[in-house]
């Protein structure tokens, strides 16, 4: 059979819609070109637990592709998630216990069709970003096996880059999903806190810990996101959308940078960064140099202070047996014992003061972009400073769940000596979609190979699927760009999507009266194409626009020339026979400019 290294879900979505029966044969070749002795790996899928993964589903896609858009996907799941009937060892295999289910994050992917190839290595606990705290071994590299993997997801940062599976799960607390992704050139989507459900994860600080996703290309991240999250009544940590938040940057983003960048005088890291701002300034984004002290301190909070006591609450009785973990995991995680709740309560006092300065300055841009990390390490040069350079990858990464925020990590052009050194997107919480849309503009734009697989990015399919959070509504008039009332949209977080024309069935009239000029579009059985601009508008800020609009003007469904039904702008029929009829002039914008001219 033809190699499946380096398959995208579109690869494998393809494989199903050929010959579904085929899936398992593909798989199971698949499955017995993986090197069992791979220390990326804890454990792999044996056949049998493939079969019984797939088979049952088989029946189901056959009737109905739709219901399983995952069908036949491999994926990779760190081990510190758990996969019912597998072991769960978070890396120390003391505390292994087997599980008995799914979590919920693995259970929805499962359901969509997905199937576990197996689990991977950690840092042990989830403590670390380097890769190397595990006593299945140190991940290296994809690029360079001198160097580090990234961690604490290391495996799943490293089999997936080798093309070994299609997408991976990881968990973020600190870095974890986002670090591993810049070292081994991948996307990793670091969710807002509490959209996927942290039930069957091994907590490392509950409070501030989320599962992430790796993949190849930004619309893999994105479809494989969906179908994970959703609220989970039994994750008392889960929250649900407000559906506020935008559904994408804006066509030219102003994104906030360090003014001052650290990069402890990583030349190769800082010559990246440049290309990579040059590559963001080329697609029409403005950078805006802030003050990043307050990121500074945040981030310095996380390992310096007393949130390091809910890793302690996390390992638990583990701490009382030195000799089963990881030295310095263990030194780490037992600190937070001489912390008093007195200094817990000054820590999270401080910690709010912080994130509301950050929020505050995020307000005012589309979203920051840092380097995801500020240097990388040979495996050798971490033995020697395990803790300080472990700190110095989390000098971008460490602060984002403390602030509650959403953050993406993107591919970004190679360090000269060859090794990848991506970008890190962060905006508020719930802007994932807005931060994953640029996200597929960014990577269409480099066109970097994914990971480390040597194959062409796979062709764009185009702008994200619709998203059941926004409306898309179809402006005609004074809500047009650059027109009196369209700050009634931008100010509610809507986002211009694309121009273009009603369907042929349609009339436009401008109103009489005032104070501000505006037109009425009417379905006729003659007329013309109207041009429109189409917005998405976040659902919860919705029903605030439509109370705004004053009669005769209300919001129908507008068919356009190419067949989509949207919401847009109607007008009573009886409030038009006053008005005149300037359906010839084709819109709004043109029928101004006659004016403007006579």
């Amino acid at each position: 059979m033809a190699p499946t290294f380096g398959f995208t879900l579109q690869d494998w979505q393809r494989q199903a819609q050929q010959d579904a029966r085929q899936v398992l044969p593909l798989l199971q070749a698949h499955l017995a070109a993986l090197d069992a002795r791979d220390n990326a790996w804890i454990q792999i899928a044996s056949p049998a637990q493939l079969q019984a993964q797939l088979e049952p589903l088989l029946a189901e896609y056959l009737r109905n592709p739709a219901a399983l858009p995952l069908f036949g996907v491999p994926f990779a799941v760190k081990d510190n998630i758990d996969v019912a009937g597998w072991p769960t060892t978070a890396a120390c295999p003391a505390f292994t216990y087997t599980a008995t289910a799914d979590a919920f994050v693995v259970a929805r992917l499962k359901a969509a069709g997905a199937v576990v190839m197996g689990k991977t290595n950690l840092d042990q606990f989830a403590t670390g970003l380097v890769g190397t705290r595990s006593p299945y071994g140190a991940v290296p590299n994809t690029f360079n096996p001198d160097y580090v993997s990234g961690g604490s997801s290391s495996g799943s940062a490293s089999v997936l880059a080798r093309g070994l599976v299609s997408f991976s799960l990881g968990t973020d607390t600190a870095g974890s999903g986002r670090v591993p992704a810049g070292f081994n050139n991948l996307v990793g989507l670091k969710p807002t806190k509490g959209w996927f459900s942290a039930r069957g994860v091994v907590p490392a600080c509950r409070l501030n810990d989320t599962v992430s996703v790796f993949a190849l290309t930004v619309q893999d991240a994105w479809q494989v996101a969906t179908l994970a999250g959703g609220y989970d009544s039994a994750d008392a940590y889960a929250r649900s959308t407000p559906r506020t938040a935008p559904a994408d940057l804006s066509p030219r983003p102003a994104f906030a940078i360090p003014a001052t960048p650290e990069f402890f005088a990583d030349h190769q890291a800082e010559a990246a960064w440049s290309a990579a701002l040059a590559q963001l300034e080329a697609g029409g984004a403005t950078l805006h140099p802030i003050d990043f002290t307050p990121f500074h301190q945040l981030a310095e909070q996380l390992y310096h202070g007393p949130w390091v006591a809910e890793r302690t609450v996390a390992v638990g009785n583990m701490l009382d047996q030195p000799a089963a973990m990881d030295p310095v995991v263990h030194d780490i995680v037992s600190s937070g014992r001489r912390y008093s709740a007195v200094e817990a309560f000054q820590a999270e006092y401080l910690r709010a003061d912080l994130a509301r300065q950050i929020q505050q300055t995020l307000a005012q841009f589309d979203a920051l972009v840092v380097p995801t990390s500020p240097t990388i390490h040979t495996l050798a040069a971490m033995q020697q400073e395990p803790v300080r350079y472990n700190s110095q990858f989390g000098t971008y990464t460490n602060f984002t769940n403390l602030a509650d925020l959403s953050a993406l990590a993107l591919p970004g052009p190679f360090r000269p000596d060859g090794l990848p050194a991506g970008i890190t997107l962060i905006a508020p919480a719930w802007h994932d979609r807005a931060l994953a849309a640029f996200g597929v503009r960014w990577q269409q734009q480099l066109a970097l190979s994914p990971g480390a697989t040597g194959r062409p990015l796979p062709p764009s399919p185009g702008a994200l699927p619709s998203s059941p959070d926004h409306v898309r509504v179809a402006v005609v008039g004074a809500h047009l760009t650059g027109m009196p009332l369209n700050f009634q949209l931008t100010t509610r977080q809507a986002v211009w999507v694309e121009e273009t024309r009603t369907a042929s069935h349609y009339r436009l009239f401008a109103l009489p009266g005032g104070p501000v000029q505006k037109p009425g579009l009417l379905r006729s059985d003659s007329g013309g194409g109207i041009t429109v601009e189409l917005w998405d508008i976040p659902l919860a800020r919705f029903g605030e626009f439509v109370a705004e609009i004053p009669p005769p003007l209300g919001i129908g469904s507008l068919t356009l020339a190419d067949g989509r039904v949207v919401k847009g702008f109607i007008c009573e029929p009886a409030a038009l026979t006053d008005a005149l009829d300037i359906t010839e002039s084709g819109g709004w914008r043109n029928w101004l400019a006659t004016q403007e001219s006579h």
